[in-house]
């Protein structure tokens, strides 16, 4: 029953998927490597965005794909969403007494 609930939903979120006019894209719309820069200063922008009308976190419009596949490069990978952690290996000697 859980398993058809999560197929059930899954399938209902995958049909409320954002489309773009076609009209919409023009040839100077931002693409990969524009998408690549807003995904990287996310974080600025949006808190930029709070306190600025004019300021946006995402290029509307924008040239699609190509847009998308680098704003999410550029948050996930090089952004805030980039694991910055260090490994930390530290041994440990135990001594027994005896």
């Amino acid at each position: 029953m859980k398993r058809a609930l999560l197929v059930l939903s899954t399938l209902v979120l995958a049909a409320c998927a954002a489309t773009q006019q076609p009209d919409a894209v023009t040839a100077g719309a931002p693409g990969f490597l524009l998408g690549l820069w807003h995904g990287f200063i996310f974080p600025v922008a949006w808190v930029v965005s709070l306190f600025v009308s004019e300021v946006a976190v995402y290029a509307v419009p924008n040239s699609g794909g190509w847009y998308d596949f680098g704003y999410f490069l550029g948050i996930v990978v090089f952004g805030v969403g980039a694991n910055r952690s260090r490994t930390v290996y530290r041994d440990r000697i135990v001594r027994v007494r005896g």
